[in-house]
């Protein structure tokens, strides 16, 4: 008889705690419209192989299941006869972070072996369900593209079926096709590249090589030549342009002449072909040869665009380069959310990565349909608009939460446009010393090295299957060209290529984004010798084909001399990243791949270099329409009377609060953000865009960047080339409304059309559009000096708005910067006019004088609020201004619906002084005194007030179902805690510069803060990698470990998503490690007889809890008593400042605070709520051991968000051990510096690590 070798374990959440399960119920209740659900279960399951019985149910105690969470079922659980149940896991090759994290967890346990886990999600369905329903629900919850329905029978072993592949194809015959054969073969293949490129081929290897090729050299040069790697389309010659007659097409005549002339500027006789690609950068190129760009670093890596900067370091002038990029991931997303959207972010990282930029700061745009959407009409083929931006919104922030990056601005645009294929942008920017970064070209003998994540199967197609229409077929057919992505690893390359010791070697840096090893290392030299069986691989099985066209959000190809190739692999291990030669650089211009033995690639560079047939098209631009987007923009909205029109203006879904959606994603990390997401107390003005201080790891800097976009769709529809102007402008103006100069502004393009084809009247919304952005490019003498086109926006007969999203980079001095809500009552608004012309353009010459003027007043610190129009015209501007610290406004002056509602693009609305004198200031510009604030939170106009909160609950309303952004809690009534009593124990050793322990996990990502916070306040501070990559590295990294906390005064535990917060659950991979012997006896051999601190902040804490650190002082088993951290009461991240009051001062750590001190931190996390039964809570008040509550804008605890986020019980923020050397609390309050959160008023330094440092003094 079989005995089977699978372990098998059901792990469900306590009541209390199944978060997952009520939101999964309410999902279907609510939106799928199942009635007879009377309630939902959601089991997690694992299958585990490779385990001892010890070490198995040592892990369903420690790594499965948490006992004072989760309920545990070993191999069988029971349901009722009545209930629908079924199962869903990841597709064969798709990454699994929970089965991945739940290995490496287990491995600590077993001293190096690593087991197998198989995971998946159990649903129960109990009610009256009827068969259709069941069959809904399944295939509601289960998308097809990287999931699949799981047996409810347990497996009789893990093994990974492999079939190792036979040798690569070669396409027999080829070179003697006629055409009939080539057109059959080439929609066998299914090819992204067009027939004539097809053919190209064929002539190609008919004629130069004189052989047949392999289908690996096929699919090659199709990913190489697709359109999302070589921008086909964009590079596609026209011939012939046709401009119509009409109003507002003059200025597109008018701006087509204009560039005309830059053609012959800037290239003389020596003309290139007219194609879109060359109106996308000429303004550059002219800008560029008229010495007005020069800032531009260039050289021969295309990762990003990037400037150089004179940055202010510790008082000191540095050269700085500043990286940007901006990256669309609409295909992927569009089929599968959560890998498309976190893929998008991997993806958008990795170019100023690959430049050696230390990526700080990210900023998202989408587009997507109305969420709202009734499921049910949900169109064939596609997945709700609902599912897909919830999705998506989880998956980019999931993955930029891990990898530690702070998103500085979200914005959602809706336009039932998307619904023929989202829009999901990311957009980052990075900073690197330009001494650090070193460039050459690669010689013969030097070696490639892959850098990183390992191969899989998940990431073929992406580059092809990005550049293809997207049909009904496309959620059942495009697995493979979808990835979830693993951050963690690239974070880990963050940290590798922030060591100036390791970039200095790097001659040359290509990321493996779209198509793999052809592109990633093909581009990296014109003659290459590529050995893919060297390639290390997620699992076996994969042929040749597969290795060298599979993309990864984590890894990186490098060339470095051969003499420095063997210490750049020795340093990757130190990070805990695998590193391997793959390819040497050849004198040969060709690019030639070996596998198994055999060459499978063998191609000519210049063949390659050609990227196909170009295409040649003629254009046809449309007649605009007569009537205006700005006539009718106003007259969207209907109502009685102003204050009706007021109200419903913010409930239009492109006004309305996205703060759901935005505090989903941390906006803190890194301690340098300037500008947070939402200002004012009650952080609730959304700002104009992001700015953060360059990541500076020793002393600090003024120098920050700021990032705006600008785009709107409806103007875009009505004529693409005022919806480019216009995007440009309204980028520009956020950045001038922030402090920053429109002059120092550099540009990168966004652009988003449907699919082309060969219809020329499809080419004039490309068209015009880019002559509109090269019109306001020249226009305002600011250049794009980067740009990203996805052409594929069609579906069936249903296509995206003519999208040109802009981006604006300006470097900036942080002390400059302002923000947007109203500061104080009393006080004067102004709103600085722009004009538009007969052609509804801007009036330029007005635009750069009020651009000008404002940020000569900034500049005088003469503003101290400013905000842009945007598209809900003066209304929006003048409301969200009022919303950050519920300031009123009253109106002064009169203001028809046109005035109010009209987008506005170009104007600004400052606050200034009562005694500001506008004459005097602003003589030479347009503009009106509109009212002042004032003290009532109320806004007047005409006869109306309009009460803010009424207004606040009008704006919140659209989204509020889609997005929550408050969870309502009724128990508020809590007790006042105070414990006044100090631990006056002192250390018996004095160290004038004590040492900090900072171990980096896998999923750390706080360290840089946290280290440091400890240096500033003078400790010496010593950040451990823990590797684990080889049973050998795990020995080693427990032994130093251990030798590291002897050597140690302080440990911290800093905070990040430690194994990526899984399996289900923060902190335990840390505490796994903590839990080893050796671990143990030194870590209570350092708090007992060295009178050692421990601090845990958020991450951190959540360890410090799950091994009884906290609140017990010492490493023990968990019981179902005991107190814990789980996930937030509304079920996902939360990233804001809170109100934390000290209660408590036995602590060390809070040597230099008193009880009923109020500091405003900043929190970000999913795991936050902090839970335990009334015994444990009242022990723990007796002890003086709860440091620190949430409290509200009166001082007072409080279970009500937004001010406690996650739901804590009695507002807990932190808790210290018995004598209070041990702290852990979920605030950051490392965080902090000068010119960070300014928007944010409050005392944010609680010196926690000074008093930590003193403690040894």
């Amino acid at each position: 008889m079989f005995v089977s070798i699978v372990k098998r374990i059901f792990v469900e959440k306590k009541p209390l705690f199944n978060i997952e399960a009520q939101k999964l119920f309410n999902d279907l209740k609510n939106n799928l419209n199942i009635k007879g659900l009377k309630n939902v279960r959601v089991i997690n399951r694992y299958d585990v192989s490779g385990l001892s019985e010890d070490v198995f149910l040592q892990a369903v105690k420690t790594v499965f299941s948490e006992p004072n969470l989760d309920d545990i079922y070993i191999e069988n659980i029971v349901f009722d006869k009545n209930d629908r149940v079924f199962a869903v896991e990841y597709l064969p090759g798709q990454y699994d972070q929970r089965a991945d994290s739940a290995e490496q967890c287990i491995q600590i346990l077993t001293n190096g072996l690593r087991p197998i886990v198989s995971t998946a999600k159990v649903i129960v369905l109990s009610g009256d369900i009827t068969e259709d329903e069941f069959i809904k629900i399944k295939n509601y919850c289960i998308n097809t593209v990287d999931s699949r329905e799981a047996s409810l029978l347990k497996p009789e072993n893990l093994d990974i079926n492999i079939e190792y592949p036979e040798e690569v194809e070669i396409l027999e015959g080829f070179i003697e096709f006629d055409d009939e054969k080539l057109k059959n073969t080439y929609d066998e293949l299914g090819l992204a590249m067009s027939l004539e490129d097809f053919k190209f081929c064929h002539s190609y290897f008919k004629d130069v090589e004189k052989r047949n090729p392999t289908i690996t050299e096929i699919r090659v040069i199709d990913t190489y030549w697709s359109d999302h790697c070589r921008h086909t389309t964009f590079l596609t010659k026209i011939n012939d342009v046709k401009i119509s007659d009409g109003k507002y097409n003059k200025p597109i005549l008018k701006a087509y002449e204009e560039y005309k002339n830059s053609r012959d500027f800037v290239y003389g006789d020596d003309k290139k072909s007219l194609c879109l690609m060359d109106i996308a950068t000429i303004g550059m190129k002219e800008l560029k040869k008229k010495g007005l760009l020069d800032d531009l670093d260039e050289s021969d890596e295309n990762n990003a665009c990037s400037i150089v900067v004179d940055a202010d370091i510790n008082g000191e002038r540095e050269k700085w380069l500043i990286m940007f990029k901006n990256e669309t991931h609409n295909h992927p997303t569009e089929i599968e959310p959560y890998g498309g959207a976190a893929t998008c972010l991997g993806g958008a990282i990795r170019d100023p990565l690959s430049g050696r930029a230390y990526v700080y700061q990210a900023m998202r745009v989408t587009g997507s349909g109305d969420p709202r959407t009734p499921i049910e009409k949900t169109l064939k083929g596609k997945l709700p608009q609902r599912k897909i931006t919830v999705e998506a919104a989880h998956g980019y922030s999931s993955y930029g939460n891990q990898i530690g990056l702070s998103t500085g601005q979200v914005t959602e645009i809706y336009d039932e446009g998307y619904v023929a294929k989202r829009m999901e942008i990311g957009a980052v920017i990075g900073a690197v010393p330009q001494k650090h970064v070193y460039r050459d070209k690669p010689s013969c003998g030097d070696v490639v090295i892959l850098l990183g994540g390992r191969t899989g199967r998940d990431g073929c197609g992406g580059a092809t299957g990005s550049s293809k229409e997207h049909t009904q077929e496309s959620i059942y057919t495009c697995g493979a060209e979808v990835q979830k992505g693993n951050p963690i690893t690239e974070r880990k390359i963050q940290r590798f290529f922030r060591n100036p010791q390791i970039i200095k070697m790097i001659k040359k840096c290509n990321d493996f984004g779209a198509g793999g090893v052809s592109v990633a290392i093909g581009e990296l030299s014109d003659g290459l010798e590529i050995n893919l069986d060297a390639i290390p691989k997620k699992y076996e099985g994969l042929d040749g084909t597969e290795l060298a066209i599979s993309e990864s959000q984590e890894r990186m190809a490098v060339v470095v001399a051969s003499s420095d190739a063997d210490r750049f692999i020795e340093l990757a291990k130190k990070e805990n990243l695998e590193a391997t030669k793959v390819a040497t650089v050849t004198s040969n211009r060709r690019i030639k791949m070996i596998w198994k033995g055999k060459t499978i690639v063998d191609i000519s560079r210049d063949f390659l270099n050609t990227n196909g047939v170009t295409q040649v098209t003629d254009v046809l631009v449309n007649r605009i329409d007569d009537e205006s987007y700005f006539d009718n923009i106003y007259k969207r909205l209907s109502g009685k009377d102003i204050k009706e029109l007021w109200l419903q203006n913010l409930e239009d879904l492109n006004v309305c609060s996205q703060k759901g959606l935005a505090e989903r994603f941390d906006s803190t990390i890194g301690a340098s953000t300037v500008l947070m997401p939402f200002g004012g107390a009650y952080q609730m003005t959304p700002e104009e865009g992001m700015v953060a201080k360059i990541p500076v790891l020793e002393g600090d800097t003024s120098t920050s960047t700021m990032m705006t976009f600008g785009y709107n769709p409806k103007l875009s529809r009505w004529s693409p080339f005022h919806g480019a102007v216009y995007a440009i402008i309204e980028a520009a103006t956020k950045i001038v409304a922030m402090g920053g100069d429109y002059k120092k502004i550099r540009l990168t393009l966004q652009e988003y059309f449907e699919k082309l084809g060969m219809d020329y009247k499809k080419w004039g919304k490309p068209f015009s559009s880019l002559l509109g952005a090269l019109y306001t490019q020249k226009a305002l003498n600011i250049p794009a000096i980067g740009g990203k086109d996805s052409m594929s926006g069609t579906f069936m007969d249903m296509n995206v708005p003519p999208t040109l999203v802009a981006f604006a980079v300006a470097v900036a001095d942080a002390n400059k910067v302002i923000s947007s809500e109203f500061k104080k009552s009393g006080d004067k608004v102004i709103l600085i006019k722009a004009k538009r012309d007969e052609y509804d353009l801007p009036d330029f010459d007005l635009l750069k004088r009020n651009f000008e003027k404002i940020n000569e007043l900034i500049d005088k610190n003469l503003v101290y609020a400013s905000s842009s129009i945007k598209y809900g015209g003066l209304a929006e501007c003048i409301t969200k201004m009022t919303f950050g610290n519920m300031i009123g406004f009253k109106f002064q002056v009169k203001m028809n619906d046109e005035e109010l509602f009209t987008s506005d693009y170009g104007s600004i609305v400052i606050e200034v002084d009562s005694d500001f004198d506008a004459n005097k200031h602003l003589s030479d510009i347009d503009y009106k005194i509109l009212g002042e604030t004032v003290d009532n939170p109320v806004i007047y106009i005409d006869d109306f007030k309009i009460n803010l909160s009424e207004a606040i609950e009008h704006w919140e309303k659209p989204l509020k179902n889609i997005f929550p952004s408050v969870i309502k809690d009724s128990r508020n009534n809590l007790l006042e805690i105070k414990y006044d009593k100090k631990n006056i124990y002192k250390p018996t050793m004095k160290y004038a510069k004590p040492r900090v322990l900072i171990p980096v996990f896998p999923g750390t990502n706080c360290e840089y803060d946290s280290k440091k916070a400890f240096e500033k306040a003078g400790a010496s501070v010593e950040t451990f990698v823990f590797k684990n990559l080889t049973a050998d590295d795990i020995k080693e990294s427990i032994d130093n470990l251990a030798k590291f906390i002897k050597n140690s005064q302080i440990i911290m535990l800093s905070g990040g998503f430690s194994a990526g917060d899984e399996p289900d659950g923060s902190g335990k991979f840390i505490a796994t490690v903590f839990r080893n012997p050796k671990i143990k006896d030194a870590v209570m051999d350092f708090l007992k007889n060295r009178d050692g601190l421990m601090l845990g902040i958020c991450n951190g804490f959540q360890a410090l809890i799950k091994l009884g650190l906290l609140p017990y002082g010492e490493i023990r088993d968990i019981n179902e008593n005991d107190p814990t951290l789980t996930f937030n009461t509304i079920g996902r991240h939360v990233s804001c400042f809170v109100r934390t009051k000290i209660t408590s001062v036995l602590s060390p750590w809070f040597n230099n605070v008193k009880c009923g001190d109020i500091h405003v931190i900043a929190v970000s996390h999913g795991e936050g709520r902090f839970i335990a039964n009334e015994d444990v809570l009242n022990t723990l008040k007796q002890n003086g051991q709860i440091a620190t509550q949430y409290v509200d804008m009166n001082g007072n605890p409080t279970m009500e968000m937004p001010y406690n986020p996650n739901g804590s019980y009695w507002a807990i923020e932190g808790i210290t051990s018995p004598d209070g050397r041990i702290l852990g609390k979920m605030g950051h309050s490392e965080r902090i510096g000068t010119n960070v959160a300014k928007n944010i008023e409050g005392n944010k330094d609680q010196k926690i690590f000074e008093a930590g440092v003193e403690y040894f003094k």
